[in-house]
């Protein structure tokens, strides 16, 4: 199963509390933290929604 290797590269600062949020729930803390998460529709979604503030990149697990 292929999982999702998402990097965030811009701030939190000025953006909605949503998008903090999202960030918050898929475990990245700042900028330059990563994390691997399971590639699904649920992560997929909230991905899409934080696409200006990460990297994302697919890796082998």
């Amino acid at each position: 199963m292929t999982k999702l290797e998402v990097i965030q590269r811009r701030s939190v600062a000025g953006r909605p509390e949503k998008q903090r949020l999202v960030l918050k729930g898929l475990g990245l803390r700042g900028i330059g933290t990563s994390v691997q998460v399971d590639n699904t529709p649920s992560f997929r979604g909230m991905v899409k929604k934080v696409l200006h503030l990460v990297e994302v990149n697919e890796v082998q697990s």
